[in-house]
Order: structure tokens, then C-alpha cells, then sequence
């Protein structure tokens, strides 16, 4: 039987939506991006009537499929939605609060206007959920590790698709580089995450469009300390005002900084080119070797100077294939979705 999914992969910067027919790969019927704006808040009920003002004339999905940044200390396998899952992704919104809420609202928006419609959870964090001890557990107390901080890992989904994409030509070591608004790199050997760059929340590892990416920890307490932050205006600053946005002062998005020609757009290029090299090699680190790197993501696709960065910083590593893939998350959750339905 022909499963009809509508996807809906809601990220930091934008709601992509596809309606998929499963039997059993899935084939893209009709699909489309809703930018979101910061301003717009969890008002995804409204995004609802773009989306089906694009589904009108297809078939009205038997299942739909959401994708899920980060499941919190309970949930790390893909699952059907219900109260406890619900309940769940509450507590994990304290892990992800520039993702989890729009999520549980768009999870809401959807069972309205698909009653009785089955609702599946994909998570980026099911991917990683198997790292080894040394990859999950973070430098701290014990006492905090037991409430749930470690290493979770994300854009498990996008890794996720990049494997079926290599099928059986996927070697015993791969490092995927998924740059987008949001990037991180990880360290796959025999098809399992091993490592991954990004921690507890999708604000750590790689500097991005407007995320600092790792820092030192003692920034974070000097501003808290000595100027007039609190706690929430610094979440704003390490989300959303740092990274390459913070350090041109003009845009996160790469196609504006290529043609800004300014010293300081030039400095936030070669800063985020750097630490993707930096965090690359950290993965062939882990794997003691790398057979092949897979470049994905907005960026990772389509910046050719940043992809030839990548050549260049890495030329010292023998033997290294590097190759481009299309990320297929929303193909990712029809394909789950399909199959938890």
C-alpha cells in the first residue's frame, strides 16, 4: 500500500514541507520552503494555509512526518506521536529553545487540521544516540550528566540520507560536513555516528551564520559578570547575533558575504572556513583515518569558494575523497514515517 507523507522539517531559519508517496522510496509529489522570521514566533497555524494552498488537487496525506531537532534525555529512537511524546518534547525544549516550541506548535497546527491523521517524531538526535562514552560524556559533574547534559549530536537526519544516498559504495570511515545556517560535522564509521561536533544543543561545535559555535566557556561568564546581560540576552547574542552575522556585522548568509567586499565580511568567511577544517580533521581524529568526506547542506552544496576551502585546508590528509551530496532529510521522514504509520 502506497503511504502519502507530508514531511515538515521546521529549522531555525525556515519550514520546508514535502508531500511524499512511500512504495516503498519515496517520490516527491509536491514541496516547498516557508522562511520564518524571528518576529513570526510559533505562529505555524498560519503556515498551514500556505501549505495547503500547495497541496490542493493532491492527495490528502495518510501520515505525517516531523522533523524533530532534539529529543531530549527520553526519547532517541523515531517514534509515533502521542501524549507522552508530547510531554516529552516539553522538557526537551530547555535543549533546543530556538527549535523545540515551534515544533510543538506545528505538531499542534497539523493534528487540527489532519484529525485522526497519525503523526510521527524524527529526530535529529536519534542518529547519535549510540555514540561511544568517550564522544557523550561532557567534561562536568556527574550529578549534572545524570539530568540529562551530554553530547546529543544533531542533523542526524541529513547524515541519515547521505547513507542511503552511498548505499553499498559507503566506506568503514566517513566524515559528513553538513554546512548550512546550521552546520556540524560528524564522524560515521561502519554507518554508526561515532563523533560529532555539535553537544548538547545545536549551538556548539562549528561557528555558523549566527551561532558562536564553540567558545570559551569563561567569555560566557565575563559578559554574565561584568556587563549588564542576563541570562537571556545571552542566549540571544550565542543564537542569534554571533558567528559570521557577528563578526561582518552584516549577514550570516554566505551568498551576501561573498559579494560584501569588506574586510570584516572577508574575516568572518575565512573564520568559518577554518573551523570547518578544525572540526573535520577533529572527526578524522576519531576515526583514526578518513576514507571519504561528504560535503552537504545550503553551503556544502552550492559555495563552490567554501568547498574549495575545504580542498585546500585539508590537502595534507592522504588519500581523502571528497565528494558533494544533496542533504534529503524530508525524503529521511517520509521514509520513517512511512514506515512507523
Amino acid at each position: 500500500m502506497v503511504a502519502v507523507v507530508l514531511a515538515l522539517n521546521s529549522g531555525s531559519s525556515s519550514l520546508k514541507y514535502g508531500l511524499y508517496a512511500v512504495d516503498p522510496e519515496p517520490v516527491l509529489l509536491v514541496g516547498g520552503t516557508i522562511e520564518t522570521p524571528d518576529d513570526d514566533g510559533d505562529d505555524h497555524a498560519r503556515f498551514f494555509d500556505t501549505i495547503e494552498a500547495a497541496l490542493k488537487g493532491w492527495p490528502v496525506p495518510t501520515v505525517i512526518g516531523h522533523r524533530i531537532v532534539h529529543g531530549g534525555p527520553h526519547r532517541d529512537a523515531h517514534c509515533r506521536i502521542d501524549g507522552a511524546v508530547m510531554a516529552d518534547l516539553d522538557v526537551a525544549c530547555a535543549f533546543a529553545p530556538l527549535h523545540g516550541p515551534a515544533s510543538l506548535a506545528l505538531i499542534r497546527a497539523a493534528e487540527v487540521r489532519y484529525p485522526g491523521v497519525p503523526q510521527i517524531a524524527c529526530f535529529d538526535t536519534a542518529f547519535h544516540a549510540d555514540m561511544p562514552d568517550i564522544a557523550r560524556t561532557l567534561p562536568i559533574p556527574r550529578e549534572y550528566q545524570a539530568t540529562g547534559v551530554r553530547r546529543y549530536g544533531f542533523h542526524g537526519l541529513s547524515c541519515e540520507s547521505i547513507l542511503r544516498q552511498l548505499g553499498g559504495d559507503m566506506p568503514p570511515r566517513l566524515v559528513i560536513a553538513h554546512l548550512g545556517n546550521g552546520a556540524s560535522v560528524t564522524a560515521v564509521r561502519d554507518g554508526r555516528s561515532i563523533d560529532t561536533s555539535m553537544g548538547l544543543t545545536p549551538s556548539g561545535g562549528l561557528m555558523m551564520a549566527t551561532r558562536t559555535g564553540d567558545i570559551d566557556p569563561g567569555v560566557l561568564l565575563y559578559l554574565l559578570r561584568e556587563t549588564e546581560m542576563d541570562a537571556k540576552v545571552l542566549a540571544t547574542m550565542v543564537d542569534h547575533a554571533a558567528g559570521m552575522t557577528g563578526i561582518s556585522g552584516l549577514s550570516g548568509d554566505m551568498r551576501v558575504l561573498r559579494v560584501a567586499e569588506t574586510d570584516d565580511a572577508d574575516l568572518a568567511i575565512r573564520m568559518f572556513e577554518r573551523s570547518v577544517c578544525k572540526q573535520i580533521a577533529a572527526m578524522i581524529v576519531s576515526l583514526g583515518g578518513a576514507d571519504l568526506l561528504v560535503l552537504t547542506g545550503g553551503i556544502g552544496e552550492n559555495d563552490e569558494p567554501t568547498v574549495q576551502a575545504i580542498r585546500t585546508g585539508l590537502a595534507w590528509v592522504p588519500g581523502l575523497e571528497i565528494r558533494i551530496f544533496p542533504s534529503q532529510e524530508d525524503a529521511q521522514i517520509a521514509i520513517h514515517a512511512a514506515a512507523l504509520a
